[in-house]
């Protein structure tokens, strides 16, 4: 039907007779003439309708937005007054031959602009994915699964997959059930990812595997997070960190190089989870932001103000300081905006200091909190800060936890909204995660990760004396204050295993149970593994430049695990229930 794309006609064809097809982004009856702007997936190409061609000027005439239609004609150079530069069909126009109608569009219900909303968006999203900007971060991420498969089996990695329909295991979050028809009672559980399989491969011999798999995940959602998202998961025998890491770093970077033609740093920095924490409250810090926690205890801990010197004298708390350039500017209402977002990250409060001269030190500071100090703790923050005359300086005082959190929250939210967030690309590996976290509450241990992650001893004993203490061999892949990938030797000795079920409380029977066949399977000459898994849709929306992973999705859940578009989900037919011997209850 057409002998190019609308986006591909340009100088090199002028004279020439060509057909495209495509929908119509605007058309303009200027009386004499007809301006058509016609768009398909590469481009939008003017398509110019004469009077003299009475029979087709008929038909444009009655063309709207969004009717589906055939042209055909010569193409010509525009002159040269009439070029517009920023398209890349922008020195030629298309003079219409024929304009064949190919389906006519109803009223549309949405602008298709970035000012509609999402859910009439989503609602309608087959419509909202004729945007160019949805077809180019649609393009963009098939070219990144292309790389991601092109990268990895260069270098002997195996497609192999995994099954959809399982059994549940513990992965940190709800799984989704499927009722089985053939076994009364029972259910499958979809994959919250390939973790169990891509293990059992190892020990099959597949010696290097990797899939782009789909994972779910019942879970309350936000801008990072669907139900039903897609990882590539690679998982390579007899190794250690160092080979995991260099296979992934390596794809990551050839990745960027054939998709979006970016050079990365070789090798990419490497921060502890402890370091990470301190200097950015965060253990997927954006590096693009030159700011940095700094702590003050000792600066702070003679003071009289308790709530600086009792955590600053308490070894499980903190006291730490956010130094602000050019955070002086900040009025007092953006200040009580700050204090109200650090709120929901645990803060009781958020003291600060603007610095009007740095140089007379306590007489040099505007702050609520000055009175509470002296020159010696002053001079001493001013210091160890590096502030300058024109800065700001934020305080967290508490629980080493909670300071970390909102102060590594609101470092991201005052750069944002200052604009100090550079540009580029900024990768780093967070290595020497803590093993387990203690939570108060249910008083009971949580793998970090998740439970088939090796600790960093190798002792079960040793292990099981101190767990507070133990560091795992995880990973995890950071760009640009986005976790992009994570992963960890794995557990290959059936006795370690055990020793780290038994932290988390997981009984052997229960671990019999839940996943026997792995402990089963570990006893047969399992070999060293490790692996890592990316976040597909994050990494594209990082490369597209979205804050929103469901702007590289087709066809995205909302925030409440729904589809405008189908109605998923929804009720189901009583037969089918009785065929699963299913009754529902009553909601409420």
């Amino acid at each position: 039907m057409r002998t190019q794309l609308c986006g591909e006609v340009n100088e090199s064809l002028a004279d020439q007779i060509v057909a495209v097809c495509g929908w119509v982004n605007r058309a303009r009856d200027f009386g004499g003439l007809i301006f058509i702007g016609l768009r398909d997936h590469a481009g939008v190409l003017q398509v110019v309708v004469e009077p003299d061609n009475a029979e087709m000027f008929a038909v444009a005439e009655k063309l709207r937005n969004e009717y589906c239609v055939r042209i055909t004609g010569k193409v010509r150079m525009r002159p040269k007054s009439q070029w517009n530069t920023d398209m890349a069909t922008g020195k030629v126009e298309l003079l219409a031959d024929t304009v064949e109608l190919l389906n006519a569009s109803a009223p549309l219900p949405l602008l298709m602009t970035d000012e509609d909303g999402e859910e009439v968006r989503l609602k309608y999203r087959y419509l909202d994915l004729r945007r160019e900007r949805l077809q180019k971060n649609l393009r963009l991420r098939a070219r990144l699964n292309s790389a991601i498969r092109a990268s990895l089996e260069s270098q002997g990695f195996v497609d192999t997959e995994t099954p959809i329909l399982t059994r549940a295991t513990p992965e940190g979050a709800r799984d989704y059930l499927v009722p089985s028809r053939v076994h009364p009672g029972s259910f499958f559980a979809l994959p919250q990812s390939p973790q169990i399989f891509k293990q059992l491969l190892m020990m099959s011999g597949l010696d290097r595997y990797y899939q782009i798999a789909r994972c779910f995940r019942d879970e309350d959602l936000r801008a990072d997070r669907q139900p039903e998202f897609t990882q590539l998961d690679l998982e390579m025998s007899f190794v250690e960190e160092a080979d995991v890491q260099g296979v992934a770093e390596g794809m990551i970077r050839d990745v960027f190089a054939r998709v979006l033609d970016v050079e990365l740093p070789d090798p990419f920095p490497r921060m502890s989870w402890d370091e990470a924490m301190a200097r950015y409250g965060s253990d997927k810090p954006d590096l693009r932001i030159d700011m940095e926690l700094v702590t003050i205890c000792e600066q702070v801990r003679h003071v009289e103000f308790k709530v600086f010197s009792g955590p600053a004298n308490d070894p499980a708390s903190r006291v730490a300081a956010l130094r602000v350039p050019g955070g002086a500017q900040l009025s007092r209402k953006q200040i009580d905006e700050y204090t109200e977002y650090v709120g929901r990250y645990g803060a009781k409060g958020l003291a600060w200091m603007k610095v009007n001269d740095a140089a007379a030190g306590l007489e040099g500071v505007q702050s609520p909190v000055a009175k509470f100090l002296d020159e010696q703790a002053v001079s001493g923050v001013l210091s160890a800060t590096e502030a300058a005359d024109g800065d700001i300086v934020f305080f967290g005082a508490g629980s080493r936890q909670i300071v970390n959190t909102f102060l590594g929250a609101l470092r991201l939210k005052v750069a944002r909204d200052l604009e100090l967030v550079g540009e580029g690309w900024k990768p780093l590996w967070v290595v020497d995660f803590p093993m387990f976290e203690y939570d108060e509450e249910d008083q009971r241990y949580y793998a970090l990760h998740h439970p088939f992650t090796a600790p960093a001893v190798a002792d079960a004993g040793a292990l099981k004396a101190d767990p507070v203490g133990a560091l795992s061999r995880a990973y995890d892949m950071v760009l640009n204050g986005a976790e992009i990938g994570g992963g960890s030797i794995r557990i290959h000795n059936p006795e370690l295993q055990q020793a780290v079920f038994d932290v988390l409380g997981i009984e052997e029977q229960e671990a019999k149970a839940r996943f026997g066949f792995l402990l089963e399977a570990l006893r047969y000459g399992c070999p060293p593994h490790g692996g890592i898994a990316f976040g597909i849709d994050r990494i594209a929306a990082l490369m597209a430049g979205e804050d929103s992973i469901r702007e590289v999705i087709a066809f995205p859940k909302t925030t409440t695990a729904g589809c405008l578009l189908t109605g998923a989900p929804a009720a189901v037919e009583g037969d089918q229930l009785d065929e699963l011997r299913l009754k529902l209850k009553p909601v409420g």
